[in-house]
Parts: C-alpha cells; structure tokens; sequence
C-alpha cells in the first residue's frame, strides 16, 4: 500500500460541474468519502458545482456514471465513490474488476476524467483507513485528481 498521494493541485478557478456517483452501501464509509471529497473540491476549486449522486451498491456506479458521461450537461469530471469489502467468496473481486474496466471505457470514449475511489479492502479497518482517515483518505484524494485533471484537460484543450 502507498503511503504517499499526489502534490495537492494549486487552487483552480474552473467553472463547471463535478459529479460524484457514490453507493450507498457501507454507508459509514461512503458518507465520510463524500463528505471528504465535497469538502476539498470545494476548497481547491470554489466555483466548481458539485452534485452528488447516490447508488443502492458498487456495481451500480458504473451505469449511472455512463449516463452522466453522456448527459447533454456532462460535468468536467466524474468521482466514483464506494467500498467493496472482500469476503469469503470471489465475488467482491469480480464486482471491482467489472467497475473498474467500465470506468475506464467511460473515461476514455467520452474524454472526461472518471476518478475511481471504489475501494477494494480486505477487513474493515482497511477501510476506516482510507475513508475516515487523514493521512490516506480516498476521497480527499479523489476530489484532488479532479481538480489535476480538469486543468490539464484545460491546457490541452487550448
């Protein structure tokens, strides 16, 4: 495991839309996530309108995240949010590699950043780490490589 995250972004002055799609499951978890990364988009990137969508589970962020990609009002970026804690079973695993290749294919067909934070931890103190935590917390870093990646889609758009 990292311990070391990206530089924080310089604040940014994009105007936009930011969308986070977020489960509902774990919700101890999930909450803390949204709430960090509403918080730090917020500080870095003010003028930045954040909305929050929420899911029933992991698996089901992927659709909604292709919906917003193709909306006719696509945000500037798309933070997916969850927490997948593996069981005695493959099925955590199978449910994180389907996320994780259709975040990816929704990224790069519509070119808008997708930030992925569904986190896949084996135990529940992995996951108090990276969501309740300060010094790993996913969502705080989720909502910093949105801003990072808003401003680079920025530059080389001009």
């Amino acid at each position: 495991m990292s311990k070391s995250a990206p530089e924080t972004p310089q604040p940014s002055s994009s105007s936009g839309r930011v969308a986070i799609v977020a489960s509902r499951y774990n919700s101890t978890y999930t909450d803390a996530l949204v709430q960090s990364s509403s918080e730090t988009l917020a500080k870095l990137a003010p003028d930045l309108e954040v909305d929050v969508i929420r899911v029933p589970g992991a698996f089901e962020i992927p659709v909604i995240v292709e919906a917003v990609a193709c909306s006719t009002n696509a945000p500037l970026a798309i933070i997916a949010l969850g927490v997948i804690i593996r069981g005695s079973t493959a099925h955590a695993d199978l449910i994180a590699e389907s996320i994780t290749k259709t975040l990816q294919s929704t990224s790069v067909s519509h070119l808008i950043p997708v930030i992925h934070e569904v986190l896949l931890v084996d135990t529940t103190e992995q996951a108090e780490v990276r969501a309740l935590g300060d010094e790993l917390n996913r969502g705080r870093e989720a909502a910093e490589a949105a801003v990072a990646m808003i401003s680079v889609m920025e530059e080389i758009s001009d």
